[in-house]
């Protein structure tokens, strides 16, 4: 899965989930922080990785949940695609 592929699941999974449509107009840039900007509180943070673990086959350490891994579009993604047990469907 390419990066775009993978940052157009988020994107669609915030859609879903919270923004109804308006999720890639409310993020500025990649590296827009979720938790300033709105976009996700931590439930939602909690949920996505949740998403994460089942769409991508792969387990998330807890002790990697926080804003340094999880708080933009970018971290998120390049969390995932170095994670070991990232598998792209």
């Amino acid at each position: 899965m390419s990066s775009t592929a993978l940052r157009d699941t988020i994107i669609e999974w915030l859609d879903d989930n919270y923004h109804f449509g308006d999720a890639a107009t409310l993020i500025k840039n990649d590296e827009m922080s979720f938790m300033d900007g709105g976009i996700l509180d931590s439930l939602g943070f909690v949920q996505l990785c949740l998403f994460l673990e089942k769409r991508f086959t792969m387990k998330i350490d807890r002790k990697s949940l926080s804003r340094e891994n999880f708080d933009s579009l970018g971290k998120i993604m390049r969390y995932v695609s170095a994670h070991k047990d990232y598998r792209p469907s």
